[in-house]
């Protein structure tokens, strides 16, 4: 009982400190913008994988604190855990993987659509999330929350929609021209990263619940995983960049602070998707969208909420109470052959990535 308790409180806490996580690191990541800044800005990718080497380093630390700082002790666990377990290690390099596809097909996506087409198509994602939580974890979604599910896609769709004139000049100009052929590629592209998001987030899931390896130890693995994953990344799009200017161009102290925010957000998905899962996830994120925003308003001043702000951002609140009204309702024996804990999860990376 006590335990059952405990996860339920690590459920809820988890997710207030992703809303909170989330929330800052977009508002840092606006502030930014707005400094002053002489010479080569930052390179996002660089910025992605020294997250991914604090992570890793921090795993580390935590894990051989765990075993009184004896190094005997921890390298026993790594070679129990990682090395004698091969196949089951490898089995985390998959969302990394994806994360790598994913990434490329959302830069092809770019390319081929106007800003506002790809907003709206890649909130797909969170639809494609919940197919693979019921088919994958056997969750079972009623009607409500499906029609919740739906809304929260259109509510976040309408608040990420670009302003004005910028829906068009975000893209690369080609859907302007009538090209057909280029808009059913980018269409396709972000539709294959809208899958590849729900299918790595609600896998990682899976491997988090199914196993009894500790959370520490599953993030090294992935952490490790995604260095290479975020290397690949540089070596394509900022080889030239980097080679000019260097890997760490343009950091200061605000970009070490992203980089902090964005490396500890992901050990805070890792624990939200193992005591909740990626549905939830997935509304925590969408509430941290709206919450940043009127932030940036009120703090920043580089945002001014517009109409179709207001109803998305109206349409997203309202979805999250649908999903969570079936809580007041009598709820089934649970068995173990389930993962349904009344809750629900979302992707990364975007590990992985943030955007």
């Amino acid at each position: 009982m006590t335990n059952g308790v405990a996860a339920k409180n690590l459920k809820y806490v988890s997710l207030i400190v992703l809303i909170a996580q989330t929330t800052a690191l977009v508002l840092i990541l606006r502030y930014s913008r707005t400094q002053k800044h002489e010479g080569p800005r930052y390179l996002s990718s660089t910025a992605v994988v020294m997250a991914e080497i604090v992570k890793l380093v921090t795993c580390i630390l935590v894990l051989f604190y765990n075993h009184g700082w004896r190094w005997t002790s921890f390298l026993g666990e790594i070679n129990a855990e990682v090395i004698q377990k091969r196949r089951e290690t490898l089995k985390v390099a998959v969302p990394a993987v994806l994360y790598v596809i994913q990434n490329n097909l959302l830069f092809l996506a770019l390319s081929k659509l106007d800003a506002a087409t790809y907003q709206v198509t890649y909130q797909l994602k969170i639809l494609t999330t919940a197919f693979f939580s019921v088919t994958m974890l056997g969750r079972s979604l009623n009607r409500l929350k499906w029609l919740a599910l739906i809304l929260l896609t259109g509510g976040v769709a309408l608040v990420q929609m670009p302003a004005g004139g910028a829906a068009k000049s975000a893209g690369s100009g080609n859907t302007s021209d009538g090209n057909t052929s280029d808009s059913i590629v980018g269409l396709l592209a972000v539709l294959a990263a809208c899958f590849s998001s729900g299918f790595a987030g609600v896998y990682f899931e899976k491997i988090l619940k199914t196993t009894n390896v500790s959370l520490w130890m599953r993030n090294l693995q992935l952490a490790f995983f995604s260095i290479f994953g975020g290397f690949l990344m540089c070596w394509l799009y900022d080889y030239e960049a980097i080679q000019k200017d260097g890997f760490l161009q343009g950091y200061n102290t605000i970009i070490w602070i992203v980089v902090m925010l964005q490396a500890y957000g992901g050990l805070v998905i890792a624990l939200v998707v193992k005591y909740a899962d990626n549905i939830l996830k997935g509304f925590a994120v969408s509430l941290s969208i709206i919450l940043s925003s009127f932030a940036s308003w009120f703090l920043l001043g580089d945002f001014t909420p517009s109409l179709m702000f207001a109803a998305g951002a109206t349409i997203v609140i309202v979805s999250t109470f649908m999903y969570g009204y079936e809580s007041k309702t009598v709820k089934p024996p649970h068995t173990a052959h389930t993962f349904d804990r009344t809750s629900k999860e979302d992707v990364a990376k975007e590990p992985l990535h943030a955007v």
